[in-house]
């Protein structure tokens, strides 16, 4: 097939294609409530994580005297993409479309929409001061880190965790989509799934992180650490949406280190004060505080390939 005969079979590509979009419905969206932009919901990323680590990211060059002005430039910016995408959300969970010829828009949208953008700013503080004990946290808890400075700048832990405390302010003031769509540009990033609902104690901190899934119903302790490949879950997930608004997830309580790879399911486990929870265990019921929790050690049978007569007495070494 020449481009010319591929030219001509165009026109029946389309129409195959129109077809196939107008017998699943389920799987399009037409003549319908406007969504959210991925792409601007990066950009409002961008500029909280300017605005809540200053000096960090974007713009380099900021003083304590040029500070007001700066932060007015991000919160000013932030503000009409932050109204503007919290507006497509509302209008999405109300089924509100936009008139686009008549200019005809959702009033009582946009009034919501201006008021839980003003509620996310006077939020910001209490944000910051939970990521500074963050980043306490990942500092003292990690000997590679040479300042806290480079957990700011290049831990994905912290990153993740950032956009969860953002993204769960949001929840709170009960925003559809955005902050799904947050933590989701978050797991994307950094390999963390954690749901914009769940509580996050003070100190948290993610080591390494990739591999974590952190649940909805997930409620977690101050002082808490967390490896890679961790996964705070749902004990019975079959039962999808009849599960919802139920505690379906954990709670970890203060003080409890989870290394990597453990998994803990179920919204009655309770993982108590002070305990540790080796690698690779499967946890479905609680612990009481200050135990300890391993996985029996595997063996490794070494084999000596050796001709007979040069072999060595078999030995199994334990890893």
């Amino acid at each position: 097939m020449d481009r010319n005969q591929l030219n001509q079979r165009l026109p029946q590509i389309v129409n195959t294609l129109a077809e196939s979009v107008n017998a699943l419905p389920d799987i399009r969206r037409l003549d319908d409530v406007l969504l959210p932009s991925k792409e601007k919901v990066v950009a409002i990323v961008r500029l909280v994580q300017q605005i809540v680590f200053p000096g960090f990211f974007g713009r380099q060059n900021v003083t304590h005297d040029n500070l007001p002005y700066r932060l007015g430039e991000l919160v000013f910016e932030l503000t009409e993409l932050l109204h503007d995408q919290i507006t497509h959300c509302l209008r999405y969970r109300n089924a509100e479309p936009i008139d686009i010829r008549n200019g005809k828009k959702c009033k009582d949208c946009d009034q919501e929409a201006a008021k839980i953008t003003s509620d996310f700013f006077d939020r910001l503080p209490a944000v910051r001061e939970l990521l500074s004990t963050d980043v306490a946290a990942a500092f003292e808890g990690d000997p590679a880190a040479q300042t806290p400075d480079e957990t700011i700048f290049c831990y994905p832990g912290l990153y993740a965790i950032m956009l969860q405390r953002v993204a769960h302010e949001l929840h709170r003031l009960n925003v559809p989509l955005l902050p799904r769509m947050i933590t989701e540009h978050a797991h994307g990033s950094t390999g963390i799934d954690m749901h914009p609902g769940a509580q996050l104690g003070k100190r948290f901190f993610i080591d390494h992180g990739t591999g974590v899934v952190i649940g909805e119903t997930t409620v977690i302790g101050n002082n808490v650490k967390v490896y890679q490949g961790v996964t705070l879950g749902a004990l019975a997930p079959a039962y999808g949406q009849a599960l919802r608004g139920h505690k379906r997830h954990p709670t970890i309580e203060d003080d409890v280190v989870i290394y990597a790879g453990a998994t803990i399911l179920g919204g009655d486990t309770v993982i108590g004060k002070g305990s540790v929870i080796g690698g690779n265990v499967f946890i479905t019921a609680s612990v009481p505080p200050l135990n300890q929790v391993i996985a029996e050690p595997p063996k490794l049978k070494y084999r000596d390939k050796r001709p007979k007569g040069q072999r060595a007495e078999t030995v199994d070494f334990q890893i």
